[in-house]
């Protein structure tokens, strides 16, 4: 019932956010002009007139494309927040406990300043540049922790903090030596969804998918896994390989999701606490439920972005934080208090 009633309010909310804006069209105009747009995508339906055409230009070539991601990227941040979470028992860890985000911001720095053979990848430098620079960091992270066959998830921590600390003033550094490109580098790290189109859509929610699948197989035992891994081993969990797996997979979401709209914090830690909070521990339920909140937190909180000082237009990533940071607050007195 709690995932039937969640994916309703997202679906209300994706419909909701792509009407407002400068011009403002209807519910039953953006459902209209989304199958309208599906319709013309398999070639069964023509285009309308000419009111019709700039309504569904609108609805479906510019909102729904960044709404749509706006619900990837939010899905994939919550679902790997919680992930992490469960796999190393720990209610601060979020998708970028490892060192995701820094590789990324300090990959795409780079290319944006030193990319010079990037415009062979046209638009998809930067995209490209920040999921190698994330997948690479939590690559080397695990290495730097690895014992034998086993992830001691105490280094794995440490090792993300200190590489992650590393690469953070490497683009401190990239930053003061190119200022002519720090507005844009840090409307980056700030996170964004201005370029959003179908094509990056396609590229990421794939990858999404994925680790969407990978961390739902591994729900059951990531339950067994917060008895601890001696007893979850006498249980019969393949308990290192639950954890390159959970681990694996929620990079994947991670790096996916920054690559296309930059660091956006606090969906992947307060998603996942409100979540559990609301339905408990138990990652069967919390998994997927914690995906769909988390698309409609990002889809509103990217509403508020672009809208509440139009036409200039804020980093989503600064709404995330100034709503989620008193939100976490709340919901960490409540817990102390019970």
């Amino acid at each position: 019932m709690p995932l039937l009633v969640s994916t309703g309010a997202l679906l209300l909310t994706v419909v909701f956010a792509a009407g407002i804006g400068t011009v403002h069209v209807p519910p039953g105009g953006v459902l209209a002009a989304i199958g309208r747009g599906l319709a013309q995508t398999i070639g069964a339906a023509a285009p309308g007139d000419g009111a019709t055409r700039v309504a569904d230009t609108i609805v479906w070539q510019i909102r729904l494309p960044r709404v749509v991601l706006a619900a990837t990227v939010g899905a994939a941040l919550a679902l790997a927040g919680a992930a992490f979470q469960g796999v190393f028992r720990n209610p601060l860890a979020d998708p970028y406990l490892l060192g995701a985000a820094s590789g990324a911001g300090f990959a795409a720095a780079a290319a944006m300043v030193y990319g010079a053979g990037l415009p062979l990848l046209g638009g998809w430098g930067v995209p490209v540049a920040a999921f190698v620079g994330a997948a690479a960091t939590v690559v080397v992270v695990v290495a730097l922790a690895r014992r034998g066959w086993s992830v001691p998830v105490v280094p794995l921590i440490l090792a993300g903090v200190v590489i992650g600390s590393s690469l953070s003033a490497g683009t401190s550094f990239v930053l003061l030596a190119a200022r002519e490109q720090a507005v844009g580098i840090l409307s980056w790290l700030l996170g964004s969804l201005t370029f959003a189109s179908w094509d990056r859509l396609a590229v990421a929610a794939p990858l999404v998918l994925v680790a969407a699948v990978v961390l739902l197989a591994c729900a059951r035992g990531l339950n067994v896994l917060q008895l601890g891994e001696t007893s979850a081993a006498q249980l019969g969990v393949p308990v290192e390989a639950l954890k390159v797996a959970v681990v694996a997979a929620a990079t994947l979401a991670t790096a996916a999701a920054v690559s296309m709209a930059g660091v956006i914090g606090f969906v992947g830690l307060v998603v996942p606490h409100a979540v559990r909070l609301a339905l408990g521990p138990d990652h069967v339920r919390l998994l997927p439920v914690a995906a769909i909140w988390g698309a409609a937190f990002l889809v509103l909180a990217d509403l508020v972005a672009r809208t509440v000082i139009s036409p200039v237009e804020l980093p989503v990533g600064v709404v995330t934080a100034l709503v989620g940071a008193p939100f976490f607050l709340a919901l960490l007195r409540r817990r102390m208090s019970a």
